[in-house]
């Protein structure tokens, strides 16, 4: 294991022990009744799928509560596992990572993937001379957090092409937020750029850049990160849970049925209402969610790929998580509630 890695892994085995150790991840309903409000983080310039749902009346009379924005689906899980919030999202290696140390937090409902549109591209200047996994050695990647999608993509592309692991060893991750690191890129501070959705569409409308891979053409389709709420909050507040996974699951099918111009738009008007200062340009680039089941509903899948990576690079041990024990739909009722659906409000 690499150096970055045991350090994200140590981290969430950290947070994982002190979560099941000290009973914090609570529910914020206080023990009088099931909790109306979801305190979550965000990205900035982003619109994430409950902020979505909320917008389209999905959640009824649950509501959101913005405590801040993150550029890390680990550090998002982390603070749910220890109830700062009350769902986070992250890649599901990560996930798994959480839950094998102890977390006591279960995923509810895949939020983003990988399709032909929506995917991870690893990008050079070019003019750059890389054009292999061998010419990666001694070269800076940069992605947006350390020990999860990004890298565990970047590791199996350089097994699949025969690399070694001290020569992997060679490669050097770092971190760079998601909206630097094209110009990162472009001044030559790190040679490859990991760019998803609608800042790798921007970045190409601008020029200069091309693709090494991408997860796509990797992996091919698949959902790559749920959506994590404690087994407390779950067990205490049932309705609530149902209402956001259901809410959530009824906005992936939305943004699958709905033009994408009237997806840009609504998501432009979400941006503007919220007042945080964010520029929306971006947002016209949007093509996918990317999740790959219908309504965001949990496979074995899912997990299977990563407990295997993870297995093999000894972060956790072979039998230490079965896929099914990770995640529950028990609360996605989008199948059930698909044909009654109410009409997205215009509020």
């Amino acid at each position: 294991m690499s150096a970055t890695s045991r350090r994200s892994f140590l981290a969430l085995a950290a947070v994982g022990a002190a979560a099941a150790a000290c009973g914090r991840a609570t529910a914020s309903g206080g023990g009088t009744g099931e909790t109306r409000k979801l305190r979550y983080q965000g990205w900035a310039g982003q619109v994430t799928l409950p902020e979505l749902a909320e917008d389209l009346g999905y959640f009824g009379d649950v509501k959101l509560e913005w405590v801040g924005n993150t550029i890390s689906g680990p550090q998002d899980i982390q603070s749910a596992a220890t109830g700062q919030i009350d769902f986070g999202g992250a890649f599901n290696g990560a996930v798994v990572k959480l839950i094998a140390a102890g977390a006591p937090v279960k995923a509810v409902i895949s939020y983003y993937g990988v399709d032909e549109a929506a995917y991870n591209g690893y990008y050079v200047l070019q003019d750059s001379p890389i054009h292999s996994a061998h010419d990666l050695l001694g070269k800076k990647v940069g992605m947006n957090t350390l020990g999860a999608h990004a890298e565990a993509v970047l590791d199996i592309y350089l097994q699949r092409n025969g690399l070694t692991a001290g020569e992997i060893g060679k490669v050097e991750p770092i971190v760079v937020p998601p909206v630097n690191t094209e110009q990162a890129l472009r001044q030559r501070q790190i040679e490859v750029g990991v760019l998803g959705g609608v800042l790798r569409d921007k970045a190409l409308a601008t020029g200069g850049i091309r693709p090494l891979f991408s997860d796509f053409d990797l992996l091919g389709k698949f959902s790559a990160g749920t959506y994590v709420i404690t087994k407390r909050f779950l067990k205490e507040n049932p309705t609530t849970a149902r209402a956001f996974v259901t809410g959530v699951a009824k906005a992936i099918e939305w943004t699958r049925t709905t033009p994408r111009e009237e997806v840009i738009a609504r998501s432009v008007e979400i941006v503007k209402k919220r007042g945080r200062n964010e520029d929306t340009a971006t947002l016209k680039y949007w093509k996918s969610a990317g999740v790959a089941e219908t309504g965001g509903r949990v496979t074995d899948a899912e997990f299977a790929t990563w407990i295997d990576w993870l297995v093999a690079h000894g972060d956790i041990k072979a039998g230490q998580v079965k896929a099914s024990d990770l995640y529950t739909n028990e609360f996605n009722g989008y199948s059930a509630a698909a044909a009654t659906s109410p009409s997205p409000s215009r509020s």
